[in-house]
């Protein structure tokens, strides 16, 4: 029988996660803050889609034309039923790279990306990609991709190896991916219990199995049990986008771009010294123990004059996404957490409470008596979308355009939501993107929808679905099993609900 998978994990399919960083609007600000010109995204394309949501999401959100491909043909079924619910044109396929790579079809793109792809894929389909992208992507266009870096994964390399082997060596045929997994695990464990030289040596090896066991055993397969799973040092993943004439821009991970908050003085200084931005780009992976990069790289890297760089921050536009009293000014880099400057957070988050879109340059002015500079502005706005509280806003004929289509996905999205949690995301016409929406918020969606405006209805509709189908709420790790307290949670949960995320929800074109 051929086998075409070519390694990868398929008798599993891929959990429903959306992943904002696939989001072209992003990259404007990750751009400007680095000082270079960015492209207007009007075709994009996402390999390797897995459950189609980011794809979905943004073709559906935005004005963009979008593109993909996906090898597994369910996971690629699941996408082709959301692109047609709908409406909004995105052609996604169910290829592999060699095929899908050399369509004749396809148009030029000014943006791709590769999220949790990399890392995981045969050299063989590392050329096919390098090469689509030298084809395919315009100058001036972006490429985005992430994949693990040695220096965080190191020491775990040779556990993830023996998982592996223990799946294929010791598993009984048939017995289906999870099962091996487990069993993979608990072995881990039994080895690691003899205190072997190797446990001694790398002391953080078991709290990190311990961590893996608690994890989607859907997301473990297909993070860890794949045939091909190589992490990559940044030098090595320069030289093979060579070819493709790339050039690396930035993080698209927004904290990895304030030192502060990842490097020690010492290190800063080390850092500074040295000339070369690519091999620095490796030293700092040591420093901060790199484990998974999320990064921007673009076909003709053209910097930004002084004045161009500041008017392009002053006119970016974001909105608040999280509630004004919710907003933590505490924020986790490498070297820990890190606290924000109430003088300078609090005043920029008092101007974006009504959650209604601001740009920068209005931020700027509201905030100006307050002796706060417009490079204060643009690094807390780093911070705070680095941290969720924040996202990047288009414009209003995009999001006009949009709204017709966001609402036909949502409102798929949301009766999905009456069976299970699996699907924790809906599009947003006005951030381009994805917003988490949990299942009971989806389901109050769902009540409002059909005309019932006040939390006591949403509850009865909620607590309607989960008896019939026997399920239960479950808070605290314990099982909520009489109906008055699963209708108490859901009331509080339905008032809190109406009270902070609702309103947030319809200034994002949601609800």
């Amino acid at each position: 029988m051929s086998d075409w998978t070519g390694g990868y994990v398929a008798d599993v399919d891929y959990t429903f996660g959306y992943y904002i960083e696939l989001n072209p609007l992003r990259l404007r600000l990750a751009f400007l803050n680095a000082g270079l010109a960015f492209p207007e995204v009007g075709t994009a394309c996402e390999l390797g889609f897995g459950q189609g949501m980011s794809a979905n999401i943004h073709a559906t959100a935005s004005a963009s034309q979008w593109y993909g491909t996906d090898f597994n043909p369910s996971q690629a079924g699941f996408a082709q039923e959301l692109a047609a619910a709908s409406g909004a044109g995105a052609q996604l396929f169910d290829q592999a790279f060699a095929e899908f790579c050399n369509r004749p079809d396809l148009p030029d793109f000014d943006y791709i990306g590769l999220h949790g792809l990399w890392s995981w894929i045969s050299d063989e389909n590392r050329s096919v990609i390098v090469d689509f992208i030298r084809r395919k992507l315009k100058v001036g266009g972006v490429l985005y991709i992430s994949y693990n870096t040695q220096p965080g994964w190191a020491a775990m390399v040779p556990m993830r190896d023996l998982l592996v082997e223990h799946s294929e060596v010791m598993g009984v045929p048939g017995q289906g991916i999870v099962a091996r997994i487990d069993a993979s695990l608990v072995f881990a464990e039994k080895l690691l219990a003899a205190n072997p030289s190797y446990a001694r040596a790398n002391p953080h090896v078991p709290d990190r199995i311990k961590k893996i066991k608690e994890q989607n055993r859907n997301y473990l397969a297909h993070e860890y049990f794949n045939r091909d799973w190589l992490p990559m040092p940044f030098a090595r993943m320069a030289e093979w986008l060579v070819p493709a004439k790339l050039s690396y821009a930035c993080s698209a991970h927004y904290f990895d771009q304030i030192d502060a908050i990842n490097l020690r003085p010492e290190q800063q200084k080390l850092l500074k010294e040295l000339p070369d931005p690519m091999f620095r780009e490796t030293v700092r992976d040591f420093c901060v123990k790199k484990q998974f990069r999320r990064d921007y790289w673009v076909k003709g890297a053209r910097r930004l004059t002084i004045l161009e760089q500041g008017e392009g921050v002053r006119a970016q536009r974001v909105v608040l996404v999280q509630p004004r009293d919710e907003v933590s000014l505490k924020v986790m880099g490498s070297q820990g957490e890190a606290q924000m400057q109430e003088a300078v957070y609090n005043p920029i988050l008092d101007t974006l409470a009504d959650h209604q879109p601001k740009t920068l340059g209005q931020i700027e002015l509201a905030v100006k008596e307050k002796g706060i500079s417009l490079v204060q502005v643009l690094q807390a706005a780093m911070i705070l979308t680095g941290s969720g509280a924040l996202l990047a806003v288009q414009d209003e004929a995009a999001t006009q355009k949009a709204k017709k289509h966001t609402d036909k996905l949502n409102a798929f999205l949301i009766n999905k939501a009456r069976s299970s949690g699996d699907i924790s995301n809906l599009a947003s016409p006005v951030t381009g993107g994805g917003i988490t929406v949990g299942r009971f918020q989806q389901l109050f969606l769902l009540a409002m929808s059909q005309g019932k405006m006040q939390p006591d209805g949403w509850v009865e509709l909620v607590w309607q679905l989960l008896s019939q189908q026997g399920q239960r709420i479950v808070k605290e790790g314990k099982m909520l099993t009489t109906a008055d307290e699963n209708v108490a949670e859901l009331t509080a949960e339905a008032n809190t609900f109406a009270d902070k995320q609702l309103p947030i929800l319809k200034a994002l074109g949601i609800a």
